[in-house]
C-alpha cells in the first residue's frame, strides 16, 4: 500500500526545509494560496482555500506514519484535509492518498502590521519554487497567491523564520521582482 502523502504549497516546496522523500512536483486543482494570520503564530503565513478553476503548483511528498507527528508540530496552526481523488496531477504511477494543511476559515485573519509576512519565509518559499519549477513557476506562485496587500517585514539581515535559507543574488532578485509585480513593498526589519 502506498504511504500517505502531503501536498506542500509553501515552505514544503523547498526540499532544504525537510527530509520527506520521495517527493515530486505536483499541481493541486480547485485551491489557491492565501496569506493569513492566526493567534497560533506571531506572523502571517501561507494557507490554502478552495477556489474553483484555480490550480497551484507544489510538492507531493511521502509522509510515512512516523513523520506525521513531526509535520503536525511544524504545521501546528493548520488542520490536515484529505484531498479528493483526482485533485492532484503528478508523475507518480499510482495515485496516492494525499492530505494538505490549511488554516480553518474561522481561525484565519488578515495579516497586519503586528502580524506581517516575513521576507525570510517568502525567500525560502520562492527558492523552492525556483528549484522545482524555474522562473515561470516562481512567477506563477505570486500570481496564484492572494493577500499581497499584507505588510512584508524585511528581516533578511536577521532572519526570523526558523528554516530560512540563504539566497543567491538571482534568487533575491526574483523575490523582489515578484513582490513588486504583486504590488507589495517590504519595510524595515
Amino acid at each position: 500500500m502506498t504511504a500517505p502523502h502531503v501536498f506542500g504549497y509553501g515552505s514544503l516546496v523547498n526540499r532544504q526545509t525537510h527530509a520527506l522523500r520521495p517527493a515530486v512536483p505536483a499541481r493541486l486543482h480547485g485551491w489557491r494560496r492565501v496569506w493569513v494570520h492566526t493567534p497560533a503564530r506571531p506572523v502571517a503565513f501561507l494557507s490554502v482555500e478552495p477556489a474553483p478553476g484555480v490550480t497551484i503548483a507544489g510538492l507531493l511528498a511521502a509522509a510515512p506514519a512516523g513523520d506525521w507527528a513531526a509535520l503536525d508540530v511544524r504545521e501546528a496552526a493548520y488542520v490536515r484535509h484529505r484531498l479528493p481523488p483526482g485533485a492532484l496531477a503528478h508523475a507518480l504511477p499510482d495515485p496516492p492518498a494525499a492530505e494538505v494543511y490549511a488554516v480553518p476559515p474561522a481561525a484565519a485573519a488578515a495579516p497586519s502590521a503586528r502580524h506581517p509576512i516575513l521576507l525570510s519565509y517568502l525567500d525560502t518559499v520562492v527558492q523552492g519554487f525556483l528549484a522545482e519549477f524555474g522562473p515561470e513557476g516562481a512567477a506563477a506562485f505570486f500570481r496564484t497567491t492572494a493577500g499581497w496587500d499584507a505588510p512584508v517585514l524585511d528581516d533578511r539581515a536577521a532572519p526570523r523564520y526558523p528554516r530560512a535559507r540563504p539566497l543567491t543574488a538571482a534568487e533575491r532578485a526574483t523575490v523582489d521582482a515578484g513582490l513588486a509585480a504583486a504590488g507589495a513593498r517590504p519595510s524595515g526589519g
